[in-house]
């Protein structure tokens, strides 16, 4: 996999102190509970909280323009790999990731994705790109990114040194907590990619394993 003109993870010092600080957060989190968005106040960007929080282990994320998700049942998804289509609630083991979905919107408007997190040794590495007509419409909106407990997750196989950040499971999943993102919120909003979906189809079922199907931004 090139992943030359993937885009790296912000580099942000995340000093000891603030560990604390999102450790905090992430308990008050907690035992505030799923039923509402939980507050987060800190001068630190959401996103490096969350980030925190996917690589404790103790939580796999879930980004949604739906505010109220009480559980979290398994679903068929159309894709091309075999852990993609399995019947399983997905997740994330990124903090970021799930930011473009959950601000993303899919319910007003008509759009194919093509995006991707995975993880190296060098680091966290991402891939944005939705249809163009969709892109000119700027089609974000508001939404909500939730904390599911990781127990019953499995990670998508590592592919040599780079690994998948995607996580199913097999059964229903309840929220331990949620918090709300806004666009503002996604670092990467300038550079999600449009592209033109009949080409990235035709180019997928050429090469299933040829993601991200599309040309090398110029």
């Amino acid at each position: 996999m090139d992943l030359d003109y993937w885009l790296p993870r912000p580099s942000v010092p995340t000093p000891a102190a603030l560990r604390d600080q999102f450790d905090d957060v992430l308990e008050r989190a907690l035992a505030h509970g799923p039923d509402r968005p939980a507050e987060y106040r800190l001068d630190a960007p959401i996103w490096q909280f969350l980030c925190h929080v996917a690589d404790r282990g103790d939580h796999v994320l879930h980004g949604s323009g739906n505010p109220g998700i009480t559980e979290f049942t398994p679903r068929s998804p159309r894709d091309l790999t075999e852990f993609g289509a399995q019947h399983a609630v997905y997740a994330a083991a990124d903090g970021l990731w799930p930011i473009f979905y959950a601000i993303l919107d899919r319910e007003h408007v008509r759009l194919s994705m093509c995006n991707g997190c995975v993880h190296t040794d060098s680091g966290a590495r991402y891939h944005f790109s939705i249809s163009a007509p969709a892109l000119a419409r700027r089609p974000w909106r508001t939404g909500t990114v939730y904390l599911l407990p990781s127990g019953t997750f499995a990670l998508e196989p590592p592919n040599g040194e780079v690994r998948s950040v995607q996580a199913a499971s097999p059964a229903p999943v309840r929220p331990a907590a949620k918090f709300t993102v806004t666009p503002h919120d996604f670092p990467f909003l300038d550079d999600v990619h449009g592209h033109d979906d009949e080409a990235l189809t035709a180019r997928a079922l050429a090469d299933p394993d040829g993601f991200p199907w599309h040309l090398p931004p110029s």
